[in-house]
């Protein structure tokens, strides 16, 4: 993976791992292959599910996932990562209990925040969809004045109809310190590649211009053609660094999929049915 990273031009990545696999994560062996290619690890995305284990705004559960993130942060610290993403809160939240989600979710960053200083490090809070905790820049403001060091990773696709990425970028401003880049429709989050969604990119790219963003362009999505979108073939990390360039470049996407109509709708309705059997 490294080498490949290498080969098409990748500088630099986030370290992301499901609650299960952390466990056995071999953080001397990704130092080791990240020396020897030349590729910087900019970032470690501490696990976020399953909620019911894991939640920073559930007064249950808060105590034991800070605890758990202490470790994940002085190993991720061990070997270099100054910035740690993580989920404010898990999901579904009701408006009854919102309130006391987002103050256990302020206790918890702080806690966080100061325990990352020791290493130098940094707690990077993500924005998210749907009822979870931090879905706009209102309550994204909330949640960072817990603590003067927090700061914010932007994913793009988590707004969905709330707010124009652009007009959050402004509000937020230079709190921002990483992002992760995908698609989406305004809908739910897609993870699409740019281009296949229906973010303006340039009007996205140059709010971050104007707050002087100097951080990465981190990609979050997968190589694999998701559902809702039919591609000629298969994402490669190349396609990630064509595609960066163009935006920056200002020029029109080289588009790789095709979203198929109806579908998207379809697994909407699907996915919420199961979410409120599961919950």
């Amino acid at each position: 993976m490294f080498a490949d990273y290498k080969k098409a031009g990748v500088q630099a990545i986030e370290i992301s791992f499901g609650h299960k696999l952390n466990k056995d994560l071999d953080y001397a062996e990704i130092k080791r292959l990240s020396d020897i290619y030349g590729i910087e690890l900019w970032s470690y995305h501490l696990p976020f599910c399953p909620f019911s284990e894991l939640d920073l705004s559930h007064p249950d559960l808060c105590d034991h996932t800070v605890e758990y993130f202490k470790g994940l942060i002085k190993e991720g610290s061990s070997i270099g990562i100054k910035r740690f993403v993580v989920h404010s809160s898990g999901e579904p939240i009701c408006d009854e209990q919102r309130a006391t989600h987002l103050e256990c979710s302020k206790r918890s960053l702080a806690r966080l925040a100061e325990y990352a200083d020791r290493f130098n490090g940094i707690i990077c809070v993500e924005n998210l969809p749907r009822s979870c905790i931090g879905r706009n820049s209102e309550e994204m403001l909330e949640l960072l004045s817990a603590h003067e060091n927090l700061r914010s990773c932007f994913d793009t696709n988590h707004l969905l109809s709330l707010e124009k990425p652009h007009e959050y970028i402004r509000k937020i401003g230079n709190r921002i310190v990483t992002l992760h880049i995908s698609d989406y429709d305004f809908l739910d989050e897609r993870h699409w590649l740019p281009g296949e969604g229906d973010i303006d990119w340039q009007k996205l790219y140059q709010a971050l211009c104007k707050i002087g963003y100097n951080g990465v362009w981190m990609y979050e999505l997968s190589l694999e053609s998701p559902q809702s979108i039919v591609r000629e073939r298969e994402l490669t990390r190349s396609d990630f660094v064509i595609n960066a360039r163009e935006i920056f470049e200002g020029k029109p996407l080289t588009v790789r999929g095709t979203r198929i109509e109806g579908l998207v709708d379809w697994i909407e309705r699907y996915r919420k049915t199961q979410q409120k059997k599961a919950f």
